[in-house]
């Protein structure tokens, strides 16, 4: 069958019941193929529910597709050159989807499939994209010769500028209630920091060593506060206007994303691999949702601190890669393959949850449904 820049395909959706919780588990992906969904700090899901968009390697190089859901037809939305795998990050109107190749931002229409590039850096490489509230503003991690940082710009094309960061910056995202500050993370310690757009009040919310493994860090919903995980643990919580710190929950959850009110958090786990769960923020009860049956690769989560340059030196001559930790490749084997990892999110109405699964040998895209 023919690929190409708006090419429809066979569904591949098939369902089974998840042998420990009984939760209906759709299996949207089945090409012999690399597919999983969008990272862990996005949905995967169209506003409307009707739809989800992945990456899939079928091709020959990472490309956007989409499916309709549940069971409705594939279409592949880009082609040519390959894209960051796990930076698409759909516009809140649904329509636009933006996404990185190399060190350029661009957005495709989902309708006409008309691409145009919003932001080109040259020489550098950046990180997933990350769109404030309304979709106005876009953010990305960025490394430019020897400079690292964060740039930032409108999703029009206009007002982009890089700020600087003496390391490596991972996961830069926006404020859900206060558009002007960024939170993003230092790699490796300390991790936690925030900057406002226009670089001014640049600040590290806490001051830690490698020793203690802080990673994953995100907004707690509308809360605005945030939370992250002390590997291999706990949840943790930090106030953003006071920098106290809590615990939530002693748990090793791994990768965590928060509903948007803030009450619930969605993770996965990895030594051991206990499959997807729910923890409540108040109590910190946690309820399982689904096995996730992934490999989960990466040497480094067998340890409790962060890869360092001589873990990362090890990696690259083992696998002679030059790959940077947040460029995610899969050769990489201090973090591992990331398309091992589950990367678990809710859908726009908080009902599903999409996550990632190399059971069957290839990584495939599930969604599980929620059961509250």
């Amino acid at each position: 069958m023919s690929s190409g820049k708006g090419s429809r395909h066979p569904s591949e959706h098939s369902t089974f019941r998840d042998p420990a919780t009984g939760a209906l588990v759709h299996q949207v992906t089945a090409h012999a193929s690399i597919n999983h969904p969008t990272y862990f700090l996005q949905s995967s899901f169209t506003p409307d529910g009707r739809a989800l968009v992945f990456t899939s390697y079928r091709t020959g190089s990472a490309q956007l597709f989409e499916a309709a859901f549940p069971g409705g037809e594939i279409r592949q939305l880009t082609d040519g050159a390959a894209i960051h795998p796990y930076s698409p990050a759909i516009h809140p109107g649904g329509q636009r989807v933006y996404f990185v190749r190399s060190g350029e931002v661009w957005v495709i229409d989902r309708g006409t499939l008309e691409e145009s590039r919003v932001a080109s850096f040259s020489g550098a490489q950046l990180g997933e994209c990350s769109l404030g509230a309304g979709g106005e503003w876009i953010t990305a991690a960025v490394k430019q010769g020897a400079q690292c940082g964060v740039v930032v710009g409108r999703s029009d094309g206009c007002d982009w500028d890089l700020i600087p960061f003496p390391r490596t910056v991972i996961h830069p995202q926006f404020h859900p209630s206060e558009p002007e500050w960024i939170e993003f993370s230092g790699d490796p310690a300390p991790r936690m920091h925030r900057v406002r757009r226009d670089g001014t009040g640049l600040e590290c919310l806490y001051d830690h060593g490698n020793e203690e493994f802080v990673v994953h860090e995100t907004f707690l919903g509308a809360t605005g506060d945030i939370v992250y995980t002390v590997w291999p643990n706990a949840l943790c919580r930090l106030d953003w206007k006071t920098l106290e710190r809590s615990t939530i929950a002693q748990f090793n959850c791994w990768h965590i994303t928060p509903n948007r009110a803030g009450t619930a958090v969605l993770c996965d786990t990895n030594h051991p691999d206990r499959g997807l769960f729910l923890i409540d923020v108040a109590t910190g009860d946690r309820r399982q949702v689904c096995l996730s049956r992934s490999s989960s690769q990466g040497t480094q989560w067998r340890t409790s601190r962060y890869a360092l340059a001589a873990d990362f030196a090890r990696a690259r001559s083992e696998a002679k890669s030059g790959a940077l930790s947040w460029m995610e490749v899969a050769t990489d084997s201090v973090y591992g393959p990331q398309w091992t990892h589950p990367h678990p999110a809710f859908s726009a109405d908080e009902r599903l949850a999409t996550f990632a699964s190399d059971r069957t040998g290839t990584t495939q895209v599930y969604v599980v449904e929620l059961l509250y």
